[in-house]
């Protein structure tokens, strides 16, 4: 894609999604005034869980509070989000910050046990990254990208269902394609029958079992995360990956933009993007997600360390500098970010209370 072509597209795309949601302000956020904390007299490490499509404004954001808190080392910690989730609801490891790609699974996996509140604070979108080199990149675009991922000698990639969000919501933009193309065919061709993993169809609903996928090299490729197949693709060890948006651009990928109806980005299209659900098969269970608008949330943990640390991490997350941040890396925030539960009063200025 031309680059001057891609800057402008995602400039369209960027404001389009803030004027999209209901939740989302042009205007600035006001910063709010916190009750101090004092300047810890031994260095303390500020545990942050996070999303791994998080790794660039969180590396940024890191840099950021270091230096305005001396004596904290932020120690970031990315993986699939439901994996960040288990090792605070299972393993009872602490964490200051927990951020998740998909705020539901805040109160599904961790309110009221582990966490009372949580904010909402970007949004995103799914696309099609890939390289120069990726075969078939002269001919891919909005139109034809299921007929090209179907191509013999084709190999792409989404992460693990179980583990990460964007492996769930892939097969969900999959399943929505079809009646976007008009195609009823598309997921079995392109997933109901693979190899790499095994998929069946019940009433409507799939049910997705990658817990033994196929090796790498095959024509559809599962991992953890799907950060870690930035490097595939730029490798060449496949051509094409379902990512964020924002990960395509913060790793300078070509991508595919796909239509909203099918992207899950947009609150216009919430009650379309409802009507597919995906199984995830894990050992004897399944865990079911409908599809949403992907809305990002982060929260303390009740077994945090050092909470206050966290709240300030989270104050400069949903604040201006924070906003600023995910707005250069591809990720538009919601402003003000969203609160639910027993938001702290430390963020009341950031947020806006929803039932």
């Amino acid at each position: 894609m031309n680059r001057i072509v891609k800057f402008l597209t995602l400039s369209f795309l960027v404001v389009g999604l803030v004027l999209s949601c209901a939740c989302v302000s042009q205007e600035p956020t006001k910063p709010v005034t916190t009750p101090s904390t004092p300047a810890p007299s031994e260095k303390i490490t500020v545990k942050v869980f996070h999303a791994g499509s998080l790794t660039g404004p969180f590396e940024k954001l890191k840099a950021r509070y270091e230096a305005k808190y001396p004596n904290t080392e932020v120690l970031l910690e990315p993986a699939g989000s439901v994996d960040c989730i288990k090792k605070v609801t299972e393993l009872g490891k602490p964490a200051d910050v927990l951020a998740s790609a998909d705020y539901l699974l805040i109160p599904q996996y961790m309110v009221p046990e582990d966490a009372d509140w949580y904010i909402t604070f970007a949004k995103n979108q799914l696309t099609i990254a890939y390289t120069n080199n990726s075969k078939y990149a002269s001919e891919i675009n909005a139109d034809n990208w299921y007929k090209i991922l179907a191509r013999d000698g084709v190999r792409w990639a989404f992460s693990d269902p179980n583990a990460d969000p964007a492996g769930y919501r892939t097969p969900m933009v999959i399943q929505l394609a079809e009646k976007c193309y008009n195609d009823d065919s598309i997921f079995e061709t392109l997933i109901g029958d693979h190899s790499s993993i095994t998929a069946s169809e019940s009433g409507g609903v799939w049910t997705i079992d990658a817990t033994n996928p196929a090796p790498d090299g095959t024509k559809l490729t599962i991992r953890p995360k799907s950060v870690e197949l930035v490097q595939m693709v730029q490798a060449g060890g496949i051509d094409y990956a379902w990512e964020y948006i924002s990960v395509s651009v913060q790793n300078d990928l070509e991508y595919v933009v796909l239509p909203e109806a099918i992207d899950l980005s947009s609150v216009d299209y919430a009650d379309d993007y409802a009507t597919v659900q995906i199984k995830a098969l894990a050992g004897t269970g399944t865990t079911t997600y409908v599809g949403t608008p992907i809305i990002f949330g982060v929260t303390v943990p009740k077994i945090a360390e050092h909470p206050e640390y966290g709240l300030h991490f989270i104050e400069m997350l949903i604040g201006p500098e924070g906003q600023a941040i995910l707005t250069a890396d591809g990720q538009p925030p919601i402003v003000p970010a969203g609160g639910f539960g027993a938001v702290p009063t430390e963020l009341s200025g950031l947020v806006e209370m929803k039932s």
